[in-house]
C-alpha cells in the first residue's frame, strides 16, 4: 500500500479578530494518522488571546515568529508566566493548561507538534477549552456549576456565558495580563537560535538538538526535536532514525529539494519543499535534503526523547566502519574503486557544502 508523503500546508479551523488556528489533518497527510502525530499552528494578532485550554496530546511548541507571553499550569502546580520569542521551544506534557497572548505589533505564530497515540483521533489534536462559547462548563447545568464553584445561579450564568469568543479573542486595552518572570522560564523554554550548537559545519549547516539534557520536560512529552539551518546549496547527508522513530519536519524558512527512499530502494518522495510545508519520514526510510541558494531552515520532532541517527555519508557513516573487502563484495567492485570511495568524505560531517 502506497503512502502519500507529499508536503502540505495547514488549513484554518477557526479564527477571528484575535487571530487564527490552523492544523494539518490525516486526510491531507495520511502518515499523521498512521504515525499518531499531530501538527498545528496558532497565529495571534496584536492583543490576541488564546483562551485557557488543555489538550489530549503531549506536544512540543516552537515559536516561528514574533514574541509574546505563555501561561503554563502543570498538573497540581502554580501558573508559570513565560516570555516567549522567535526560536523558543517549549515542552507541554499531558494535562498542562496553557494560554497565549500577543501584545506586540508583529503577529505571534507558534507551531505545535506532538504525540496523538492517546488522543481521541489519531493524527489530530483535540483541545478542551476552559472558557468561551465552547468551554467545558457550557455543557454543565447551572446547578452543577453553582455547586462546584459555590456561586449563585446569576453569577454562574455571567461567568459561563459572558465570554462569547471561541478559542481566540482580542482583548481590550483595559486588561493587563500577568507579567512574565525570568525564573518561570528556566526549565520551561529553550531558545534554539541561541542555544549551543550540537553540529556546526562551515559552509554546510548547524544543528541544535532538543533533548532531556537541555530541556528535561521533553522526557515527559516523549519527543525529541531539533532546529536545522542548512546553508545555501548545501546538502544534508542521507540518513535514517535507527531507533524506529518517525521524523516530522516543518520548513521554517527558505526552500530546497528532498528525496526519501524506502523499501527495496524505491524513491517514495522527490519534491521541492518551502517555508510552511510539513512532511513526515516513515520509520527507517532514508531522507536527504539539498537547500536552494538562499538556504533552508527546518524544525523537526522525533518520536523519542533522545533520538539516534545513522548517516550514510561522511566519516561517521556505516561505510567507513565496514571492512574494505566487505565493501568490495557488497558493491561488486575491485579494491581501487573501494579505496576511491573510502577516500572521499573523510570529515566527520552530516552537512556538505556545495561543490566548488
Amino acid at each position: 500500500m502506497e503512502i502519500d508523503l507529499t508536503p502540505q500546508l495547514p488549513k484554518e479551523l477557526y479564527g477571528g479578530n484575535g487571530g487564527s488556528y490552523h492544523a494539518w489533518s490525516p486526510s491531507q497527510l495520511p502518515m499523521l494518522g498512521q504515525g499518531n502525530i499531530g501538527a498545528s499552528k496558532l497565529a495571534l494578532h496584536t492583543n490576541g488571546f488564546a483562551l485557557p485550554r488543555y489538550s489530549d496530546s503531549s506536544k512540543v511548541a516552537y515559536v516561528l515568529q514574533g514574541s509574546g507571553v505563555a501561561g503554563i499550569v502543570l498538573p497540581e502546580s502554580e501558573e508559570k508566566v513565560v516570555a516567549i520569542k522567535k526560536g523558543d521551544a517549549l515542552a507541554l506534557p499531558f494535562g498542562v493548561v496553557t494560554w497565549w497572548y500577543n501584545q506586540e505589533d508583529t503577529e505571534l505564530v507558534v507551531l505545535f507538534l506532538g504525540d496523538t497515540s492517546k488522543a481521541h483521533k489519531a493524527g489530530e489534536f483535540t483541545d478542551f477549552f476552559l472558557t468561551g462559547s465552547n468551554g467545558i462548563f457550557t455543557g454543565f447545568s447551572t446547578e452543577f456549576v453553582g455547586r462546584a464553584w459555590d456561586l449563585e445561579e446569576g453569577d454562574v450564568k455571567t461567568l459561563v456565558g459572558k465570554q462569547s469568543g471561541q478559542g481566540i479573542v482580542q482583548l481590550e486595552g483595559n486588561i493587563s495580563l500577568p507579567e512574565p518572570k525570568q525564573e518561570h522560564r528556566d526549565g520551561m523554554a529553550l531558545n534554539c537560535e541561541e542555544a549551543p550548537l550540537d553540529v556546526d559545519i562551515k559552509g554546510g549547516g548547524r544543528v541544535v538538538v532538543l533533548n532531556t539534557k537541555n530541556l528535561p520536560l521533553v522526557g515527559e512529552v516523549g519527543l525529541g526535536a531539533d532546529l536545522v539551518r542548512l546553508d545555501g546549496s548545501a546538502m544534508c547527508s542521507p540518513g535514517f532514525s535507527c531507533d524506529s522513530a518517525l521524523q516530522v519536519t516543518y520548513i521554517v524558512r527558505g526552500s530546497g529539494r528532498v528525496q526519501v527512499v524506502g523499501v527495496d530502494g524505491r524513491r517514495v518522495l522527490e519534491t521541492t519543499i518551502k517555508a510552511g510545508n510539513l512532511f513526515i519520514v516513515p520509520r527507517f526510510f532514508v531522507v536527504s535534503k539539498i537547500a536552494d541558494p538562499e538556504g533552508m531552515e527546518w524544525f523537526s520532532i522525533i518520536t523519542t526523547p533522545n533520538p539516534i541517527f545513522t548517516h550514510l555519508a561522511g566519516s561517521s557513516s556505516v561505510w567507513k566502519a565496514l571492512s574494505p573487502t566487505v565493501l568490495q563484495a557488497a558493491f561488486n567492485v575491485d579494491s581501487g574503486v573501494e579505496q576511491l570511495f573510502r577516500s572521499k568524505r573523510t570529515n566527520d560531517a552530516v552537512f556538505f557544502p556545495p561543490p566548488k
